[in-house]
């Protein structure tokens, strides 16, 4: 028993022998970085206290979320409104699966009933004040957990899961921007964004997320699906896709920068073809975000196109083949054997571009001449908030706050899709 305990031990003493070298060169370059400049984030430090900052608590986060004028709505009471349009939002899809079986069994009567009453009333939820609203969040949660018990609906729901979360999403967001509802978190961010850098930045840092990930995915898949089909040239479209992605971003951005030229640039020359007036892709504030987006989109799809397409065939020809027999189409394939099996490319990829997303900071330098955009900060995101307060205003206490900051809310997302994920992924063997 000792002899065996002795071989394990030097196993795993010589096992961290080989891994000095890399935890000394990590401890240095990213472990004490990373911990000092949490400290850091703790203490007065700028070019007048350069030599000598000194603590000061939670001063800097503090800061950092200092508006210069009042915001229109209470944080609080735009989340509890929020929350009750997402409760809405998932009921209005339950209800869908609630209607089936209503109409397939003649079941369920009463509880569409209950299902549609909450529904009805979205028109008038900006007229009820906080408390009636919380009360309203406690009925519909009652009616989201009574319908999530049922069986029968649920199994429905289960089978289209990834579906039903765009569709709960989309829901949501439409109620957001309704003219119905004024008193969310959406008009809360639009309204403060002008009124808090911090805010502007991550307002469009979300944006950026929501253009690139989703859009870039799609592309994406679709993209490796035909390479993966009986084409000719496969492997220069491989390479040709693939080239944007090994490119300098700097190199890219420059290239853009000329495409995007609302005089000379290829884009709008395009465009013209159409009929479509010229559009002001750089100096106009509306198209800052959507125009960095089209520039990471096109480096981004190759990359992800060439893990999807290893992902596609990973996949075994049997489950094709038995599908052929029981009579399946290319949709049915699609739906029930290449996207389930797919799901752990699409969720390694999820989280990659996501982490990526919310980092974004090159394209903006590069493609606004070291600006965050044209005029109104319309291109100032999370990371160029970081620098912009670490390089040009040197202070650097703050900025290590605001990058903590952004840490959390990329772990909260990553920790969120680790959740969702570990239902929704199938690992086949």
């Amino acid at each position: 028993m000792k002899t065996a305990t002795k071989k394990k031990l030097k196993e795993s003493l010589l096992a961290y022998l080989f891994l000095l070298p890399s935890l000394i060169v990590l401890g240095i370059f990213v472990f004490w970085p990373v911990g000092f400049s949490f400290v850091l984030s703790f203490f007065k430090w700028d070019f007048r206290n350069m030599n000598a900052p000194y603590f000061n608590g939670f001063d800097n986060y503090i800061s950092i979320f200092e508006f210069d004028y009042p915001p229109k709505y209470s944080f609080f009471g735009s989340f509890i409104f929020s929350i009750g349009y997402i409760l809405i939002a998932i009921l209005i899809v339950i209800t869908f699966y609630t209607l089936i079986t209503v109409f397939s069994k003649k079941k369920n009567t009463i509880l569409l009933l209950l299902n549609v009453i909450p529904i009805l009333l979205i028109p008038f939820l900006k007229n009820i004040n906080l408390y009636l609203m919380i009360f309203f969040n406690i009925v519909v949660f009652i009616l989201v957990f009574y319908n999530f018990k049922n069986s029968e609906q649920m199994k429905l729901y289960r089978n289209y899961t990834w579906l039903n979360v765009a569709a709960i999403i989309f829901t949501y967001v439409m109620i957001e921007a309704s003219k119905f509802n004024e008193n969310g978190l959406l008009n809360f961010f639009m309204d403060a964004k002008d009124k808090n850098l911090f805010v502007k930045a991550l307002v469009n840092t979300f944006y950026y997320v929501i253009l690139t990930v989703p859009i870039t995915l799609a592309i994406s898949l679709f993209l490796a699906v035909l390479l993966n089909s009986n084409i000719r040239f496969k492997v220069f479209f491989r390479t040709s896709y693939f080239i944007p992605f090994v490119t300098s971003v700097v190199a890219v951005s420059l290239v853009w920068k000329w495409i995007f030229n609302d005089e000379f640039g290829l884009l709008n020359y395009f465009l013209s073809w159409f009929g479509i007036e010229p559009i002001r892709w750089l100096k106009d504030e509306k198209w800052t975000i959507p125009t960095i987006a089209i520039v990471s989109i096109w480096k981004q799809i190759g990359y992800d196109a060439i893990i999807f397409l290893a992902g596609l065939q990973n996949i075994d020809q049997f489950y094709y083949e038995a599908a052929e027999v029981d009579g399946a189409n290319s949709w049915h394939k699609f739906s029930k054997i290449t996207w389930p099996l797919l799901s752990p490319t699409t969720f390694f990829l999820l989280i990659v571009s996501m982490i990526g997303a919310f980092k974004v900071f090159a394209q903006v330098y590069v493609l606004y001449d070291g600006l965050p955009g044209p005029y109104n900060n319309s291109g100032m995101t999370m990371v160029y908030y970081v620098f912009d307060l670490f390089y040009r205003q040197q202070r650097m206490g703050i900025a290590s706050a605001a990058a903590y900051l952004l840490f959390g809310i990329i772990l909260i997302f990553t920790a969120i899709q680790y959740k969702v994920g570990n239902k929704v992924v199938e690992y086949v063997s």
